[in-house]
């Protein structure tokens, strides 16, 4: 379990020296298109054992001498209030989070770029709120005929009516808080504008998956499709890379539909295209840092089921269409993956259906899987994070950790005086209480020592969990899953 497939090192040398490379050859400056999380990218984290979350940062602050960032976001996604589900953050607070972390680990942020800006209140407001901060905000504005319509698109009536954003570093990251913001276009937008300038510069795409150099079918590849399911993206070989090298590489179904009208749009601005295909766009080095492939292999074929799960829960909430749910169970059959592979689930739902009442799981980094049932204290996600430290400290299973009297004093609190129906105890209570008792009981402060093995252990829960469950179990680094199935009492 847990085995290392990634070397993250080799990874961070040889993406910055790649990056580079791309710079030196445009020559004064290089656009580079920021795909996917720029840092808290759990996703690589998962498929690709060894890879750090926060690896894409580490990278940058390689060059960070010669960097800046630009932070785009769309006006529809405001109006929208479009939300990350992950963090669940509004991309507006998104935004702000994002130039506040850039700016902690000293990375200049230069801008935010306003895409298809249209006067409206919550966009104003916006704005307003992030000059107030002392951000300079620019606008873009929308295009008719974009983007089939290329000749009007790379001209003044275009690309010229949008706003220049001056920049003073050779490499400019161009990143959001998601997908549909805007990226590529300001990166052509400000192209053409520096080409009016006189400037040498260049635009290159970094994205981790698809992974150009792995096969359409590997589970890592897959699992990306799988993430991305709500969005249609498919993945697909390049049939522009194959015409021209001759060679088979990956890509997805929106850059393959696109290239032609970004190729043509590059030649109209840089009078050539300098690449050709639209893998050729990408600097991506991550296939050349698996060391251990069946490891990725297992770790992504996990995170397929678990996205199966999750797709299943939101389509239940209303949030995602069964549309979503189908397209995962293909991709699942296609390869050769069922819900029976994901250990913690028969043992929950058997445990639930004994019981009568919800129940949870754990399997643990060696095999082994703790189960956890609801009783009158402690909900069954609580009962089963307590019996896997019990499990973890080779502590009897007979032991209390936290002793009665303390757990009814924190439910009368919950009921009598918080508003909750639920008297039992949920993960983030145990936790505090543990803690308390930790510091009088050493087998609480054994227990409370076993925290950090919980990390990449796999968590199923026969009902959707509470919002605080599921987030206390991400907190510690597990990977949860949950029947679609709402929780009768809560």
């Amino acid at each position: 379990m847990n085995k290392i497939g990634f070397d993250n090192n080799q990874y961070l040398s040889m993406q910055s020296e790649k990056i580079q490379e791309r710079i030196d050859a445009f020559g004064d400056k290089l656009y580079l298109e920021f795909g996917g999380k720029l840092f808290d990218d759990y996703h690589a984290s998962r498929v690709l054992p060894g890879f750090e979350p926060d690896s894409k940062i580490k990278m940058l602050l390689k060059l960070k001498s010669i960097a800046e960032i630009l932070v785009v976001i769309c006006a529809n996604d405001i109006v929208k209030n479009k939300y990350r589900s992950d963090l669940g953050i509004t991309y507006d607070a998104d935004v702000i989070r994002l130039i506040d972390i850039f700016r902690s680990k000293g990375l200049l942020v230069s801008s935010v770029v306003m895409t298809m800006y249209q006067p409206q209140p919550a966009v104003d407001s916006f704005i307003k709120r992030l000059e107030n901060l002392g951000m300079k905000v620019y606008k873009h504005y929308p295009i008719e005929g974009y983007p089939s319509d290329v000749q009007k698109i790379v001209s003044e009536e275009g690309y010229g009516q949008n706003e220049y954003v001056p920049t003073s570093r050779r490499l400019v990251i161009v990143t959001a808080p998601g997908p549909g913001s805007g990226k590529m276009a300001t990166c052509l937008s400000q192209l053409y504008h520096e080409h009016l300038r006189g400037v040498k510069a260049g635009y290159a795409k970094f994205e981790t998956f698809p992974i150009w150099n792995l096969p359409l079918s590997h589970p890592v590849n897959v699992a990306y499709e799988a993430a991305t399911a709500d969005l249609n993206d498919v993945n697909m070989i390049d049939p522009f890379h194959l015409e021209e090298y001759g060679s088979l590489a990956v890509n997805y179904n929106r850059d393959v539909e696109i290239f032609p009208v970004v190729a043509a749009m590059l030649e109209n601005i840089l009078g050539f295209s300098p690449y050709k295909s639209p893998t050729d766009m990408g600097v991506n080095m991550a296939g050349n840092c698996i060391i251990d492939d069946e490891a990725c292999r297992e770790a992504s074929k996990n995170e397929i089921i678990r996205r199966y799960y999750a797709a299943l829960c939101d389509a239940k909430k209303g949030r995602m269409s069964k549309d979503v749910v189908s397209k995962l169970e293909l991709l699942m059959r296609k390869s050769g993956i069922s819900t029976e592979d994901r250990k913690a689930i028969a043992p929950a739902l058997a445990k639930a259906e004994a019981t009568g009442n919800p129940a949870t799981a754990i399997e643990l980094n060696d095999g082994r899987i703790v189960i956890g049932k609801t009783s009158d204290l402690l909900g069954a996600s609580a009962a089963c994070l307590l019996n896997a430290l019990k499990v973890l400290g080779n502590i009897d299973d007979e032991t209390e950790l936290i002793s009665p009297t303390i757990i009814e004093p924190i439910q009368r609190l919950k009921v009598q005086h918080m508003g909750s129906i639920n008297p039992r105890l949920h993960t983030d209570e145990v936790l505090m209480a543990l803690a308390i008792c930790a510091v009088t009981d050493e087998k609480a402060k054994q227990a409370m020592a076993q925290l950090d093995k919980l990390k990449n252990c796999e968590v199923h829960s026969s009902v959707m969990l509470s919002h605080v469950d599921e987030k206390t179990f991400k907190s510690l680094g597990m990977h949860v899953t949950s029947e679609p199935q709402r929780q009768v009492s809560l």
